[in-house]
């Protein structure tokens, strides 16, 4: 019996490799003679550049940037060669959250009025200065919502207001903006290939949009969100004087804080699902067509796992080749449910009502345990066919 194991991270506790790892041990238990694939995955998120980089065989550049509230910090770019029809480029993986990630704030310091995007434009700089041909940019687990303004500034975008001073950071900020000059941009911007990868369908603003929908994880209150929500519309206006086009309600837009709006101004971009585009590299395609059965998860899974997540996109591609599967989470929320069109059933793994710290701290524990449990209760299905 062929198992794929193919998990996203939890996050805060255990990244997807020690997800994998942890399922197996638990399958293990009760079926030690199986064949066992681990599979990692991420979808354009947290832990993205390190999946994709084990499977191309590449390397991390690490340079000084700024977090989310503009401190100094270290981050790194992916580094790999693309062989193409003969043909050799080198290609740059970067993820949003490395340097303006929500993981790099804690509780206290989530600010969205005034975190900014800038230090991921500096990782976006130090790859155009390489002088890669491709980059990739990962989003989600941002702290910002700043519709990637930071970025622009990064690059060299100079964002005025009406008394003609550069405005400061933040997402309430874009609402003083009255004027953008982008002639100062690196030169190389329109030069490469700009995949962005995306993991949400949110359109910028709005009651789905990225101050509504994601503004409350990253410290939002409901009056901030009306004022991050504004100020998302006014800079899509701005924006549409060079663009020629209004990203108020494109799908997508409203991933990372509206990130994608500020990229737009940038490069040549092309938003991709992340997930599929890390499927399609992994070529797991090929590694479900002979499997028994696919295992995936996440932390939380629940209404938000069906916007394009890692799970999702997995169980869709083991439908497609009637591959059953099973998902095991941290926790279940709402409307997991309807997860069930696409997989068999759906696992939480902690044990009882705790506290934040001891369920993160238990989660190997629980993981491995739900796994085995969910295993067993396989094995009992199998006997009881056979009377």
């Amino acid at each position: 019996m062929k198992i794929v194991i193919a998990p996203d991270s939890f996050k805060g506790s255990l990244n997807a490799g020690a997800v994998a790892h942890c399922i197996e041990q638990g399958f293990r238990q009760v079926y030690p003679q199986a064949e066992y694939v681990t599979l990692p995955l991420a979808d354009g998120g947290e832990g993205t550049v390190d999946v994709l980089l084990s499977a191309l065989n590449g390397f991390k550049n690490e340079i000084e940037t700024t977090d989310a509230l503009g401190h100094s910090c270290q981050a790194y770019w992916g580094q790999f060669s693309q062989h193409k029809k003969g043909v050799t480029r080198e290609c740059a993986l970067i993820e949003l959250a490395q340097a303006s990630g929500l993981a790099r704030l804690s509780a206290a310091q989530r600010a969205p009025l005034l975190t900014s995007s800038f230090g991921t434009g500096l990782l976006i700089k130090a790859a155009l200065d390489a002088g890669v041909e491709k980059i990739v940019l990962g989003l989600g687990g941002s702290a910002t919502n700043d519709a990637g303004a930071g970025i622009l500034q990064a690059l060299g975008g100079k964002l005025f207001n009406v008394e003609g001073d550069e405005i400061s950071a933040g997402g309430a900020q874009l609402m003083t903006l009255s004027h953008m000059d982008l002639t100062q941009l690196h030169p190389r911007c329109k030069e490469v290939e700009f995949i962005v990868a995306c993991d949400v369908s949110n359109p910028l603003c709005g009651p789905q949009g990225a101050a509504a929908i994601f503004g409350p994880q990253k410290g939002a209150t409901a009056q901030q969100i009306h004022i991050l929500d504004a100020a998302l519309g006014h800079f899509a206006d701005i924006a549409a004087q060079h663009s020629g086009m209004n990203h108020r309600h494109s799908t997508s837009y409203g991933a990372a804080g509206g990130a994608p709006l500020g990229l737009s101004l940038a490069f040549d971009m092309q938003l991709k699902v992340g997930i599929d585009m890390v499927l399609d590299t992994l070529n797991a395609d090929q590694i479900l067509k002979d499997a028994h059965l696919l295992i995936t998860g996440e932390g939380q899974m629940d209404n938000q796992t069906l916007q394009g997540k890692a799970p999702f996109g997995i169980a869709k591609r083991a439908q497609q080749l009637a591959v059953p599967c099973i998902a095991i989470a941290g926790s279940l929320g709402e409307d997991v449910d309807l997860l069930y069109s696409v997989m068999h059933s759906v696992f939480g793994s902690v044990r009882s009502p705790q506290e934040l710290e001891q369920v993160l701290s238990e989660a190997e524990r629980n993981l491995v345990n739900t796994a085995r449990n969910v295993a067993a209760t396989l094995r009992l299905g199998q006997c009881l066919l056979k009377e």
